[in-house]
């Protein structure tokens, strides 16, 4: 791999654009994986819990965050940690949904 890749954030995000719920991982490298998710509006996120920690960075459209039993609310700019093996997911998906998603090293 090399030293150092750059990215344009409106390609990434037309990699994952339409109807139905899409990742496109970027990046993978020994200490961290970044990619883009899409959510459509209305849709079921179905994730499970990673084993790696994460960090979202909400990029477009709006819903709401489901971590173990506490809930939040996400727009566009907001940024959210969860840790790894920590059970969460998406929910009342208002606006198409298009989040950054930085995962670190397995623990």
């Amino acid at each position: 791999m090399s030293d150092w890749k750059t990215f344009k954030l409106e390609e990434l995000i037309k990699k994952v654009e339409g109807d139905e719920p899409r990742i496109h991982e970027f990046l993978k490298a020994p200490g961290m994986s970044c990619a883009v998710y899409h959510l459509p509006r209305g849709c079921k996120d179905m994730q499970s819990p990673h084993a790696e920690d994460e960090i979202y960075i909400v990029l477009k459209g709006s819903a709401r965050l489901s971590v173990n039993d506490e809930e939040q609310s996400v727009g566009p700019g907001t940024v959210l940690f969860v840790k790894a093996n920590t059970q969460h997911s998406f929910f009342d998906i208002d606006e198409d949904l298009t989040v950054l998603a930085l995962f670190g090293p397995q623990g």
